[in-house]
């Protein structure tokens, strides 16, 4: 079977991350995969060159030229099977779908963006999945917000499937007392407005002195266009709360990061289920994250962790919960996370998931 993987680009993100370790996985199990990117962006490359998976880029600035091109160079790959990611390369495979073909077309919808609920372009999106064979939503609130707008979808097209994490890679976590008395907080995210630094910050804001003292937060992501990062690094600098808060580039190894953290955060105001808490989980650690997607779902044995994004108050009671944890508690909380990832995420079951639908 050839499986032919579309998306905009093997940049970092993390629908990205996602097909590249569901290629892998087809391709480890004998399966014949191929990538096309339209965007030259090459964070993932590598490893798809390790496990020889091809990449054949179209780089067409004119939307309408690379919507043709893009169908043409899948019928030259001749797939059984396109799976796509991201509403941009669903929308390309789903036009190129409606000229007779052989393949069959399953498209990955990732994010849980509440504005295709009134944007005319982002809802039109959506109507052509009528055109696909299958839907894959990586959380059930995503397919309940994608149905609510295209009630025309049918229930057989539609299914949920979680996330995965290999956890040969991930292994287990160990616990310890936080070093020097501090408690590191890993965030793994791009600096968009939606990520919502600006929440986070005035959380940390209001802290009392002592918890200040205690927490340090550590933030790995690329900058985007708009001016969130400047701004949270101008709202660090003017609360004077450069020694707790740290902004890196992102890092191919963010697990070794994880690892030596006490916690793994994420305070976006949406989601669709992200990569960073189901990683985090997977190797036991802490999570304190904003409720959206199916994390209340997912989390729902620590509820105390869980916080309105749009209310800093909330994010600041959810932290100070997260720093009184003894390292008991936070065994026992990093277990079930461990357990409920191990069922949830698995590597395995994912990848036969996805076969079972190419089937």
């Amino acid at each position: 079977m050839r499986i032919l993987c579309v998306i905009d680009s093997l940049g970092s993100g993390g629908a990205q991350r996602q097909l590249v370790q569901l290629a892998i996985g087809f391709r480890q199990r004998g399966y014949d995969v191929s990538f096309i990117v339209y965007h030259e962006l090459n964070f993932f490359k590598p490893d798809l060159d390790l496990n020889g998976i091809s990449v054949k880029q179209v780089i067409e600035h004119n939307y309408l030229l690379r919507i043709f091109k893009i169908a043409r160079e899948i019928s030259r790959c001749r797939p059984d099977v396109v799976i796509s990611f991201l509403e941009g390369a669903n929308f390309i495979c789903e036009v190129a779908g409606l000229f007779p073909r052989k393949w069959k077309l399953i498209v990955g919808e990732r994010s849980a963006n509440p504005e295709i609920l009134t944007s005319f372009k982002l809802i039109c999106f959506r109507y052509f999945h009528l055109f696909a064979d299958k839907i894959v939503y990586n959380s059930f609130s995503n397919q309940r917000l994608v149905q609510k707008i295209n009630p025309l979808l049918s229930n057989r097209k539609c299914h949920v499937i979680y996330n995965l994490i290999d956890s040969e890679i991930w292994g287990e976590n160990k616990f310890r007392e936080s070093l020097n008395g501090n408690l590191t907080l890993v965030i793994a995210a791009s600096h968009q407005y939606l990520k919502n630094a600006k929440g986070l910050i005035e959380a940390v804001n209001r802290l009392s002195g002592k918890n200040k003292k205690i927490l340090k937060i550590e933030w790995y992501g690329d900058i985007s266009p708009d001016n969130s990062f400047m701004e949270a690094k101008n709202l660090v600098n003017e609360y004077s709360l450069g020694d707790i808060i740290s902004f890196f580039p992102s890092v191919r190894n963010i697990f070794e990061k994880y690892y030596l953290a006490d916690a793994v955060g994420l305070f976006s105001f949406y989601e669709g289920f992200p990569n960073t808490i189901s990683e985090a989980m997977s190797i036991g650690k802490i999570v304190v994250a904003s409720s959206v997607s199916d994390i209340p779902l997912v989390l729902d044995h620590c509820p105390d962790l869980i916080c309105d994004p749009a209310n800093v108050e909330s994010i600041q009671k959810s932290l100070e919960h997260l720093i009184e944890l003894t390292l008991n508690e936070r065994m026992e909380i990093g277990c079930e996370n461990r357990r409920k990832a191990r069922t949830l995420f698995k590597k395995d079951k994912i990848i036969y998931d996805y076969l079972q639908l190419m089937r």
